[in-house]
């Protein structure tokens, strides 16, 4: 009788945890689903992605799965993400969040870290750059700016005259050009100057984690912590992230004209680029010069010296052969998160842009500085005009508007209600933040 007893105990409690299982994948897979569905609805991270990265309240959300691993330890997980047991831990994180919710916003938020290189004269490119990722962004932000000697000062004077209500945003720091002793002026020279600084980054800032670089020829249409709420998204094999070179391989050039190997179909634009830096500096990559895998520190110089003379866009096409041997570790979002001119040169290629609007405009070529595509231009002069506070209807969307009327004789100008779509939703947050502030 005992037997029967100890076996009946045994089999209520298999039971009972199986149920539990079955519960806490249902709910996982609901998750999936849900967020899944939000995602496809605004071409952005789901809802979930964006919450941890802001680490608002998680009311009526259950966090996610994930394994801790050596990329995952428990105590750098998400807020919103369960290292072991979703259905047990997400109680305990929940009541966590909540005596947090007293604190301000940005003092329980890490700063938006965004890096960019400067040589030349680039300076006003850059500040115009800065100055779109100041006047829609919600979230602290912190700039890395790499610049040579002759740039410091006309950054930091500027920065610092910029009005108080924007200044409080953000944090920046200015760095030296600097690379390798032995090669520094090899490096410096590939492709344009100083471009290949941005391979050196997760070297240089040893003690920061993950960074989004981006060119200077960059602007923004909407907050710069949208594409930052990617890196929540980041299987434990991603190390970074990048769009396509191309949509439409009949036009792209590196299945074309490459003389080395590259990642996917049409390769990755480096142009903006999300690193989880800790996890590159740490990972041992493949490659194609020796049977063993190398560390990022080991593997830049002989990449280069293999492939110097077959590369034509300089650290863009090193950083393709790197990836081309190691894709589990590129995270690939949509062409709206870096839309070139090469999107509507000869008509519009990019879906996603055309469903959702452009989120970050990319005007590599010199577009913003000459007449070839005035579409382009036309927003990079109407946010380098605005002056900080004004009414951003009356002093940026009108003037715009007007402008891009112009520009209907190119491909680029006719899909002009490309480049505005997400801008004026932006402006409408940038117009209820003014009356606020008032």
């Amino acid at each position: 009788m005992r037997r029967y007893l100890r076996l009946l105990f045994a089999c209520v409690i298999l039971v009972f945890f199986s149920v539990l299982y079955v519960f806490n994948q249902l709910a996982s897979s609901l998750e999936t689903v849900n967020s899944w569905t939000e995602s496809r609805a605004d071409g952005g991270p789901p809802r979930y992605a964006r919450k941890a990265a802001g680490r608002e309240g998680h009311s009526g959300d259950r966090c996610k799965s994930m394994s801790v691993t050596h990329w995952n330890p428990y105590w750098r997980l998400a807020p919103d993400v369960c290292g072991k047991n979703c259905f047990m831990e997400s109680a305990r994180r929940y009541a966590v969040d909540k005596t947090l919710s007293g604190f301000s916003h940005v003092d329980r938020v890490e700063p938006v870290r965004l890096a960019v290189v400067a040589c030349g004269p680039r300076l006003e490119e850059t500040l115009t750059m800065l100055k779109s990722a100041v006047i829609f962004s919600q979230r602290a932000l912190h700039f890395h700016i790499f610049a040579e000697d002759d740039l410091h000062s006309g950054f930091k004077d500027s920065l610092e005259s910029w009005p108080v209500r924007f200044r409080s945003k953000y944090n920046y720091t200015i760095y030296p050009i600097t690379f390798p002793s032995d090669n520094a002026k090899e490096w410096k020279k590939l492709f344009k100057p100083c471009a290949s600084q941005r391979l050196f980054l997760p070297l240089i800032l040893s003690d920061v984690d993950s960074l989004l670089y981006v060119d200077t020829d960059i602007l923004f249409l909407q907050p710069v912590e949208e594409i930052w709420n990617f890196l929540t998204m980041f299987n434990s094999s991603h190390m970074a992230a990048m769009a396509p070179e191309h949509e439409e391989p009949r036009i792209a050039w590196y299945n074309r004209f490459a003389r080395h190997p590259y990642y996917g179909k049409t390769g990755v634009n480096s142009g903006v680029m999300l690193m989880n830096m800790t996890r590159i500096r740490a990972k041992h990559f493949r490659n194609d010069m020796t049977p063993v895998n190398l560390r990022w520190v080991d593997l830049l110089m002989p990449l280069l010296q293999k492939y110097k003379l077959n590369i034509t866009w300089g650290d863009q096409d090193l950083l393709n052969i790197i990836f081309h041997h190691n894709p589990e570790g590129l995270f690939v979002f949509p062409c709206h998160w870096n839309y070139r001119p090469d999107h509507c040169i000869y008509g519009s290629n990019c879906a996603a842009a055309e469903r959702y609007g452009v989120y970050i405009l990319h005007g590599n070529r010199g577009v913003y500085h000459d007449d070839k595509q005035p579409a382009f231009r036309a927003v990079y002069d109407a946010i380098q005009k605005y002056p900080f506070g004004e009414d951003p209807v009356s002093s940026l969307r009108h003037p715009l508007e007007e402008k891009l009327k112009t520009t209907t004789h190119t491909y680029c100008g006719r899909s002009s209600h490309i480049f505005t779509k997400k801008l004026w939703e932006s402006i409408t947050y940038i117009q209820k933040d003014n009356l606020n502030a008032r």
